[in-house]
């Protein structure tokens, strides 16, 4: 693997928590990276919400299946750059293991139902569950990850949060950038949910061919593709056309920050983390991703069929939180109890209902909500 100076490098990490043997058969983000992949909150993924609940059909994408295209778009970025690949796709796999089921309304309802408790974050959810919430070790709570691949799953956090988090939550503080695997992966989440959101909303039927076709990038794509294939089929070319737009971003954010890395020049990853935001897009390529992300914010997010089950999973979460916090022993997970009764500190026991509730699938939500109500 070819890396260069300001790549994150597994034999100079700044480690884990708890030390360990070191492997002689993969190097530290490739056994963060299988760790991962093995835990419970990864396949619990499957089964929750990107923009349609699960339920509503099988060719939908979930939590997982996004996870594993950031994945892939993560690495293609990676290797241009010579970044670190396992780094890289490590932070991808595990960028959403805290999302809550039913998607951001999901998120934002547990929010507000803690928010005299410290609130809910998605991100610093995902750090939790790493750090604490799984349980498959003899010798420690969590994964115990390595920092740099904790430092790329905090995406974001509030600066109250990031000082209770030691020096993971640091470079909040002081206004710092994480390594450019976890700066690479959050433009390859951008890109990868903004293309499949349009492929998913064509495929519900909420948004038409002709609707999209009002999308500058889209219209001036889909043109190039129709002048090459005129007899090509719509569902076709709506894949050509999604395709083709995602290669143009790759490629306009490769040229982007490599530009970048030649002015700037950093010489190690200290000094990524020193700069301003290395990874980015053209002024031209921002502007057009911007019209993409405001098209689908009000054609798709707030078509009044996502909207309906936005309500939905509002209903079914405030319900589930009141519920658990009247009578913690519903909830059916030993290792959150841990001494969770109505007794004890409120802050922790609400703390321990969030955790229960921001790990349950979407169908698992709704059955025990039937159940209980």
């Amino acid at each position: 693997m070819l890396l260069k100076s300001f790549a994150a490098d597994p034999n100079k990490t700044l480690g884990r928590a708890h030390k360990e043997t070191i492997s002689p058969f993969r190097n530290d983000f490739q056994r963060d990276r299988d760790r991962i992949i093995h835990s419970s909150a990864f396949r619990r993924l499957e089964y929750k919400t990107q923009v349609f609940v699960n339920h509503e059909g099988d060719m939908f994408r979930t939590r997982l299946t996004h996870s594993l295209e950031v994945s892939q778009i993560a690495r293609g970025l990676a290797r241009t750059l010579c970044c670190h690949e396992d780094l890289a796709e490590a932070i991808a796999l595990a960028h959403d293991l805290g999302h809550t089921p039913f998607g951001h309304a999901g998120q934002d309802v547990l929010n507000n139902c803690m928010k005299d408790f410290g609130g809910f974050e998605h991100n610093l959810q995902s750090l939790r569950v790493v750090d604490q919430l799984e349980q498959r070790y003899a010798d420690f709570d969590g994964l115990n990850l390595t920092f740099e691949a904790r430092e790329g799953i905090l995406k974001h956090c509030a600066i109250k949060n990031a000082k209770k988090l030691g020096v993971v939550g640091e470079r909040f503080i002081k206004k710092h950038q994480p390594s450019l695997e976890a700066q690479l992966v959050n433009f390859a989440d951008e890109i990868a949910y903004n293309h499949h959101d349009i492929d998913d909303g064509y495929r519900s039927g909420l948004l038409s061919f002709k609707l999209l076709m009002d999308i500058a990038i889209f219209c001036e794509v889909a043109e190039e593709v129709r002048q090459q294939y005129p007899l090509i089929d719509e569902r076709r070319w709506l894949h050509e056309t999604i395709r083709r737009m995602m290669h143009g971003l790759v490629r306009d954010l490769c040229g982007f920050t490599q530009k970048a890395l030649l002015k700037h020049n950093p010489k190690s990853i200290d000094e990524v983390r020193q700069l301003p935001q290395v990874v980015g897009l053209s002024t031209s390529m921002t502007q057009k991703q911007g019209e993409l992300k405001r098209f689908l914010r009000q054609s798709l997010y707030m078509h009044p069929h996502v909207v309906e089950m936005t309500q939905n999973a509002e209903k079914i979460i405030k319900d589930l939180f009141g519920l658990f916090m009247n009578d913690p022993s519903l909830m059916n997970d030993p290792s959150l109890m841990n001494g969770a009764h109505a007794s004890e500190e409120q802050s922790r026991l609400t703390r321990s209902v969030a955790d229960y509730i921001a790990g349950m699938t979407d169908r698992f939500a709704i059955q025990i909500h039937k159940s209980l109500f």
